[in-house]
């Protein structure tokens, strides 16, 4: 619970939540995808990370990636239809780049160290934070 990118995608997670559970009755369904989506982002980043295999976690943050796509195609057609106000995007818009560039890095990083043979699936909270907060690779990698 200490992974810097799995808490920024429960605080996605908790403003999608908080905007769309307020959409009237006849977008329940759209509401309810919508906050599917953005739940998907955090379980999928926590199951990765929990599998033993650097193939396994590199798959379940894609997956992650791919349920954030989801959920930024659904908040720019929300907007545009003018079911989100520019405040409700703008939240939802900075929190899901924040996010998405975090994933990236940490995808990137990880399989650099899967080339490399760099992996070290004992340090994995300490990997993965080192990883999330810098390109570079760091000999020391620390809880941050």
């Amino acid at each position: 619970m200490k992974l810097r990118v799995w808490i920024d995608a429960v605080d996605f997670y908790v403003e999608s939540s908080r905007i769309f559970r307020k959409f009237p009755a006849e977008l329940r369904r759209v509401s309810s995808q919508a906050i599917a989506s953005s739940d998907s982002i955090h379980r999928n980043i926590a199951e990765g990370y929990c599998r033993k295999s650097i193939k396994e976690y590199l798959n379940f943050l894609s997956i992650a990636k791919g349920s954030l796509g989801e959920s930024v195609s659904g908040i720019h057609a929300y907007h545009k239809a003018g079911q989100l106000d520019d405040n409700q995007f703008e939240s939802l818009d900075s929190l899901s780049f924040k996010l998405e560039n975090g994933l990236l890095k940490l995808i990137e990083s990880l399989e650099r160290k899967n080339e490399d043979g760099t992996w070290n699936s004992s340090l994995m909270i300490s990997e993965s934070n080192s990883i999330y907060s810098s390109s570079q690779q760091s000999s020391n990698p620390t809880i941050q």
